[in-house]
């Protein structure tokens, strides 16, 4: 069986290797609907005897990206298994234009064959992958050796991140998220440290523990902080310092998610999904030199009752800042600050220390940019060396795009305290949707409960840091998580070279 993804009329500048499916192609084209939907050919001596061909279009225009062979390739492989094919091999033709095409191919054909964890765990189907096996076309054996790691290395990544952002808030609650970590990252360079002890938690992250006060009168849905350490070989050149948002499930708490609003809450945890994929990409087969990263997975759940927190209280931050509560819908910021003032104290000991907060943070970020893509900003020092430019560029080489926001004074401005009570106001009381710069002012909020606004420009210690929304690009729901951004972050400090 081969499976062909091209653009309408390519078929007719096929490489001499697939030579042999020129015929049936141009067979085909009489019918136009060869360029508009995926179809099934019948081709006989092929394996199997049949081709899906699935069209990517035109990829020449101004607003076409390399998404376009992705695309084509989830298209096909749905037809594929629709079909009923268990081998199905991805034949996607260098194109000039789009040097990593063929990868970016794989990545989508992967997509669509993943199998939800519940479902590879409830034994109701009878085996744990939709496909015995997917094969990858290349003319040569070393380029095809090197696309299977690299999709193998991406997709590791993907499917941890999917596995734990996309299951239900009872198969991924926080203990249970902590587990399937530990389990992941046993017998491998990844270090893995739980915290879950309550003094603990209510000690060295007090903003992270008021969101998890009434969570915490359930054992199963108890918080849990789970810290990650990744040391490459060789002398260390950069650190990158990462902290998920991860909300096992979010009802709002006292403000309430009400309407219909809060089904599908429980993606609140991609953000974390996202650190721990990363750092499966590092680990089974790149095992990149010269990087350190270290990571922290916020995992707690927002649930509301007798012992929840609300509005209006005062919790003062680890970095001693007394933050007055607007509204409890807020929390990922809350849960995220704490480990954000630990990741600053410890970057000042660091190599070349880069932050990051990663999170599925607010509505405003799908109203402003739409679904899709994730939005990076920027404080001072990682504005003046162009990281989010970098990170933008990074996303357009496989297709995880993002689009570049910035934090501006209004937003400090909006977190100040607005009485002698607080130093920080966490929130105002509406949604992020309707607020203005709804998706720039929380990242002026982590700046400054953390402490790390003594950082900046200005400031005889500045250190590098940037936000990144994804509450657009993690994948809709109904549906399966995409794994955003881990690969733009590969592509970034790891896979250069593409």
């Amino acid at each position: 069986l081969k499976f062909k993804t091209a653009n309408l009329t390519s078929h007719e500048s096929l490489p001499s290797e697939l030579e042999s499916l020129k015929a049936p192609l141009q067979d085909y084209s009489v019918d136009s609907g060869l360029g508009e939907e995926v179809v099934v050919i019948k081709v006989p001596g092929l394996p199997g005897n049949r081709l899906v061909f699935a069209s990517t279009g035109p990829v020449n225009r101004d607003y076409d990206d390399i998404r376009r062979f992705s695309d084509a390739a989830v298209n096909g492989i749905q037809r594929a298994l629709k079909a009923g094919m268990q081998r199905p091999l991805l034949v996607c033709p260098p194109h000039a234009d789009y040097k990593n095409n063929t990868l970016v191919a794989a990545l989508g054909a992967l997509h669509a064959l993943y199998m939800p964890l519940e479902v590879r765990e409830s034994n109701v189907k009878k085996n744990d992958h939709k496909v015995c096996v997917l094969g990858l076309w290349a003319a040569e054996e070393a380029r095809g050796t090197k696309l299977v790691e690299l999709a193998n290395a991406l997709e590791n990544g993907r499917l941890a991140y999917r596995d734990i952002g996309g299951s239900d808030p009872e198969r991924m609650a926080a203990p249970r998220v902590a587990d399937y970590v530990q389990e992941l990252f046993k017998d491998s360079p990844v270090k893995v440290e739980v915290v879950s002890d309550l003094k603990t938690l209510e000690k060295e992250y007090p903003c992270l523990a008021a969101v998890n006060r009434c969570a915490n009168s359930v054992p199963r849905h108890q918080a849990r902080v789970v810290k990650l350490q990744y040391c490459g070989e060789g002398p260390i050149e950069k650190t990158l310092m990462l902290v998920g948002k991860g909300i096992t499930y979010d009802t709002g708490g006292a403000d309430i998610k009400a309407g219909g609003v809060m089904a599908g809450m429980h993606r609140d945890k991609c953000g974390a999904a996202a650190v721990a994929g990363f750092f499966q990409v590092n680990n089974p087969q790149l095992k990149p030199q010269h990087l350190k990263v270290v990571g922290v997975m916020a995992m707690v759940r927002n649930s509301v009752g007798a012992d929840c927190y609300v509005a209006d209280e005062l919790v003062v931050s680890r970095a001693g800042r007394r933050v007055r509560v607007g509204n409890t819908d807020a929390e990922g910021r809350m849960v995220m600050v704490d480990l954000l003032c630990e990741m600053k104290e410890k970057a000042v000991n660091e190599v070349s220390p880069q932050l990051f907060t990663i999170a599925t943070l607010t509505g405003h970020a799908i109203r402003a940019m739409g679904p899709n893509y994730s939005i990076i900003m920027d404080n001072g020092p990682a504005h003046r060396s162009g990281n989010a430019a970098q990170w933008q560029k990074a996303g357009e080489v496989l297709g995880d795009l993002f689009e570049v926001s910035t934090i501006r004074r209004e937003d400090y401005e909006f977190h100040k305290g607005q009485s002698e009570y607080e130093d920080i106001l966490q929130c105002n009381n509406l949604p992020s949707s309707a607020t203005p710069r709804g998706h720039q002012t929380p990242a002026a909020f982590l700046i400054m409960a953390s402490g790390l606004d003594k950082h900046g420009v200005d400031s005889e210690a500045p250190l590098p840091y940037s936000h990144i929304d994804i509450a657009g690009s993690s994948g809709p729901f109904p549906g399966v998580p995409t794994g955003a951004p881990i690969v733009t972050m590969a592509t970034n400090y790891i896979l250069s070279d593409l």
